[in-house]
């Protein structure tokens, strides 16, 4: 099967050796995503709510450029510093898949890799055989 490789042009992919997104067939993978901007800013400091907010859409975007749509995300994974702020971090996530509903993880980590960074997502699409390009 093809591999096709989507890169957020990071510096940091090519010295961790990881895409944004990566398919095959017709599964999608989406790296953990933080909020940070095309010019490397943290959006939404202080704010769960803002960040996670700002992370799934720059996931769908990924998404969408790897031929997938948001009703084709099957599964998140959401890495919290601050448990106690799930239900601003939930109701974000609910925002964008009320609808959609895909099986979900949220766990409080220690820490990410800046202190700035208080959500990040993983996410898992798989297109529908009538979407296939």
């Amino acid at each position: 099967m093809k591999r096709q490789k989507f890169s957020s042009n990071s510096p940091w992919e090519d010295v961790v050796g990881y895409s944004r997104a990566v398919r095959i067939g017709n599964i999608i993978e989406l790296s953990g995503t933080v909020a940070v901007d095309d010019s490397n800013k943290v959006v939404g400091i202080g704010n769960a709510y803002e960040q996670t907010k700002f992370i799934i859409s720059k996931m769908i975007s990924y998404i969408e450029k790897a031929g997938g749509k948001k009703e084709d995300i099957v599964r998140t994974r959401m890495f919290v510093t601050d448990i106690t702020q799930w239900e601003e971090i939930g109701k974000a996530h609910g925002e964008f898949f009320k609808d959609v509903k895909p099986v979900t993880t949220m766990v409080e980590v220690k820490s990410l890799i800046s202190k700035e960074y208080l959500v990040e997502i993983e996410a898992t699409a798989i297109i529908s055989e009538g979407n296939l390009a």
